[in-house]
């Protein structure tokens, strides 16, 4: 059925079919909406869930965590200083292994005080053992919710699922949705790993480890961190065969051939595809790796997707304040080097290349920083960034990291 949406109607809209055992959250703008819409649907006995207006988002994961461990699914949405707010129990969650899923509309950190759009606070809190899926528009954010739930619950890891503040969350668009029944029997009944009710199989939960078995126990998370790549390939394949959407660890949009390519995260990809078919009409072999999954980074699915490219342009909504460029700039060049200097590493998914098909001439990697505080990337921006790469093919590299956009 298709229905005209906002962002945040669209998250909220699944989070009714998934029907949640447990909702906890704080309001923040521009995430408000999320959590708003869906206690109407509490309050109207649409759903069964309890739902928990606390008093902090520290204590809306807290919530999550108290619900998770006693056998419910559980859920909550934030953005910005919310999840920022939330941090220290982000790490408990997913170090408790638990199948929480958040809705995170992205929003920039203060200060200065901002409401609009970046992605510093996934950024941020993007080592902190939760899986992070990141949405083009609505479709994709409705579509991403309902498979986060399967996910977070096939290798009990904690699911974010962001939409840019604004862009997504506020703009209204034409959403297909999927019938309840068929929501219900996709993500399947609830089977926890284990509840603290359950008094007939004691559990301690969030017990102290100091150098005896810290480690022993971080590695669990680390190595679940590692092989949940193909539960997303799984759930990515499983929602296509029912809904006929397709999804992956990232969208490769005329990169088969492509001699110039940006990589990227969100809403920004939708404008880039109309430069790309501008360019390509022109005759320029321009694409776009539209970048879904952030966490687990799929290193050598990605390097493999650019390796045919002669250069290739990160763009980050986010700056790492590391004075050498974004996050994702980072994980790329990274991808890249990991790619042409090893020997041999487990691969994150099933079709990752071997060690026969190293690249032997990596592209020339390029960092925009670009959107900070939600100021907009144009297209007149991108096809600046375009040209750039075209100069770089023919010997001029330019600046390394360039902060497009800033005025003065």
């Amino acid at each position: 059925m298709k229905k005209a949406m906002t962002g945040n109607e669209a998250m909220a809209e699944a989070m009714r079919q998934i029907k949640p055992d447990v909702v906890a959250a704080y309001p923040i703008t521009p995430a408000t909406e999320v959590v708003q819409i869906f206690a109407g649907f509490v309050a109207d006995g649409v759903v069964e869930t309890e739902f928990i207006p606390v008093e902090s988002e520290h204590s809306a994961m807290s919530a999550c965590i108290g619900a998770a461990v006693a056998g419910s699914r559980a859920m909550t949405s934030t953005s910005s200083q919310g999840l920022a707010l939330m941090w220290e129990m982000l790490y408990i969650a997913s170090g408790l292994r638990l199948p929480i899923v958040l809705a995170e509309v992205n929003r920039a950190l203060s200060s200065p005080i901002n409401i609009h759009c970046d992605h510093s606070d996934t950024m941020g809190a993007r080592d902190s053992g939760w899986i992070q899926i990141y949405s083009e528009n609505a479709q994709e954010a409705y579509d991403n919710m309902i498979q986060a739930v399967k996910i977070a619950e096939a290798c009990r890891i904690p699911v974010m699922v962001t939409a840019d503040g604004f862009i997504i969350s506020h703009g209204m668009e034409v959403v297909e949705t999927v019938e309840d029944a068929q929501v219900s029997d996709f993500i399947g009944e609830y089977k926890p790993a284990y509840s603290v009710l359950d008094i007939e199989h004691p559990k301690t939960v969030g017990a102290i480890d100091f150098t005896d078995y810290y480690f022993e126990h971080k590695m669990q998370v680390i190595q679940a961190m590692k092989e949940s790549g193909r539960y997303i390939a799984c759930v990515a394949d499983d929602f296509e065969k029912r809904f006929e959407r397709k999804y992956s660890f990232f969208e490769e949009y005329k990169l088969a051939d492509a001699e110039v390519a940006i990589v990227a995260l969100g809403s920004v990809c939708g404008t880039t595809k109309v430069v790309v078919d501008e360019l390509r009409k022109e005759g320029i072999k321009a694409g776009l790796l539209k970048l879904r999954v952030f966490r687990p980074f799929p290193y050598h699915l990605l390097a493999q997707a650019i390796s045919g490219c002669s250069v290739v342009a990160v763009l980050d909504r986010a700056d790492g304040l590391s004075g050498a460029g974004g996050p994702l700039f980072a994980e790329v060049k990274s991808a890249l080097y990991d790619t042409l200097h090893r020997e041999t590493i487990a691969p994150i998914a099933p079709g990752t290349f071997d060690d026969e098909e190293m690249i032997a001439s990596p592209p020339i990697v390029k960092n925009y920083v670009y959107g900070l505080g939600g100021r907009d990337m144009r297209k007149e921006h991108l096809h600046e960034v375009f040209s750039e790469l075209q100069e770089a093919i023919k010997g001029d590299r330019g600046e390394s990291v360039r902060y497009i956009g800033v005025s003065g």
